[in-house]
């Protein structure tokens, strides 16, 4: 496991031993432990975006000058595994590129889905894992 990042937070996410997660918004600013703990768990790299199979979830680095959520979100529905679960990465309030959750939340709603747990995921990074709205709600 990583240094720096703390097991019992990356278990939160809930990624399995053989899990395929893909990676959107890869930057330099994004928290590399958190990165290699998600590998460490997995045991598979992380897919880039131009993955073009099906994968068990999904994990966005995203800042408030990355264009649009909404249509980011639709993207990285495309290849998920039915109910795998996709977090969003969002730098924490007083960090360049923050976003409030408010804005994630009206885009995972936009996009079919329902923003959920958000908590601490490292030092610069908040996580808010999306789900999908069941019919009729």
């Amino acid at each position: 496991m990583a240094a720096n990042a703390d097991s019992q937070v990356i278990d939160r996410l809930g990624f399995q031993p053989g899990f395929v997660v893909q990676e959107f918004g890869w930057a330099d600013d994004v928290d590399d432990d958190l990165r290699e703990a998600i590998e460490d768990l997995t045991d598979n790299e992380l897919a880039d975006e131009d993955f073009d199979d099906v994968t068990d979830g999904a994990i966005v680095w995203y800042r408030d000058e990355d264009g649009d959520l909404v249509d980011l979100l639709v993207d990285v529905q495309a290849a998920l595994e039915d109910g795998a679960a996709i977090w969003v990465f969002f730098p924490k309030p007083g960090r360049d590129g923050h976003v409030d959750h408010n804005e994630i939340q009206e885009a995972a709603q936009l996009a079919g889905m329902n923003a959920t747990s958000t908590f601490s995921i490292a030092d610069d990074w908040s996580a808010t894992k999306l789900s999908y709205r069941g019919r009729g709600k």
